[in-house]
C-alpha cells in the first residue's frame, strides 16, 4: 500500500519541517563560535600587537640610547682642537723631566726647602701626566714614549723650558748646595716654559678640561717661581 494514513503523514511532516530550523540554527551557532574565536584572536593580535609595539618602542629607545651614545662620543670628540693634543703631547714630556729632576734632590740636595719643593712637584705633576694620558687615548692621538723627556734625545729642544741632555747630566752630578743652586735655576726656567705652554693653551685651546689644567698649572707653577727665587736670593 502506498498511500499513507493522515496520522502518518502528519507525523512525517512534523519530522520533516524542523530540519532547516535546525541547520540554520547550527549555522548561527558556527557563525557565532567563529565570531567569538576572531573575536580572541583579534584580542590576541592586539595583545601582540602591544607586545611588538613594546619591543618596537624598546627597539627605538635602544637604537635612540646608541645614537645618543654615539653622539656623546661625536660629541667628545669634537670638544677638542689641534692645540689641545700638542699641549698633551708637549706637557706630558715636559712634566716627566720635571719629575725626573725632582727625583734627583733626594740624596743631593741640601735645603730642605728645596726637598720639600721636589716633592710637591713630583705630587702634582705625575698625577696631570696620567690625566693628559688619558684624555690623548681618548682621541685616538699618540702618547709620546717614555724617555721623551731629554730634549738632546729626541730633538725636543725647541720646547720651551726643556733641559738639555748636558744640563741634566750636570744636574746629576751635583751635590750639596751646588745641586740646589742648579736645581733651582734649571727648574725655574723649566717653569717658565711650562707656564708659556699653558698660556698657549688658555689662549687657543678649545677642550675645557685642558684649559682647566693649563690655568691650573700657570697659577702653581708661577707662585713656585717666585718661591725659588727667593731661595736663590733673587727678588
Amino acid at each position: 500500500m502506498t498511500d499513507r494514513s493522515p496520522t502518518s503523514r502528519a507525523l512525517a511532516g512534523r519530522s520533516l519541517t524542523p530540519r532547516p530550523l535546525v541547520r540554520r540554527a547550527a549555522l548561527a551557532a558556527v557563525a557565532v563560535t567563529g565570531a567569538v574565536v576572531l573575536a580572541a584572536c583579534g584580542g590576541g593580535d592586539s595583545d601582540s600587537g602591544s607586545g611588538h609595539s613594546g619591543h618596537g618602542a624598546s627597539a627605538g629607545a635602544s637604537t635612540s640610547a646608541g645614537a645618543s651614545t654615539s653622539a656623546g662620543a661625536s660629541a667628545s670628540a669634537a670638544a677638542h682642537n689641534a692645540q689641545d693634543v700638542a699641549f698633551a703631547q708637549g706637557m706630558i714630556p715636559h712634566h716627566r723631566q720635571a719629575l725626573e729632576m725632582a727625583r734627583l734632590a733626594d740624596g743631593r740636595a741640601a735645603s730642605a726647602e728645596v726637598k720639600d719643593l721636589a716633592t710637591r712637584i713630583e705630587k702634582a705633576q705625575d698625577p696631570e701626566i696620567r690625566t693628559m694620558t688619558g684624555w690623548l687615548k681618548s682621541w685616538g692621538e699618540e702618547v709620546p714614549e717614555a724617555g721623551m723627556d731629554h730634549s738632546g734625545h729626541t730633538g725636543m729642544s725647541d720646547m720651551s723650558g726643556m733641559m738639555s741632555e748636558a744640563d741634566m747630566t750636570a744636574l746629576e752630578k751635583a751635590d750639596g748646595k751646588d745641586f740646589d743652586t742648579r736645581f733651582l735655576t734649571l727648574m725655574i726656567e723649566h717653569h717658565q716654559g711650562a707656564v708659556a705652554m699653558a698660556t698657549t693653551e688658555k689662549e687657543k685651546g678649545r677642550y675645557s678640561a685642558a684649559k682647566a689644567m693649563a690655568d691650573d698649572i700657570i697659577t702653581a707653577q708661577n707662585a713656585e717661581i717666585k718661591e725659588m727665587k727667593q731661595l736663590l736670593g733673587e727678588k
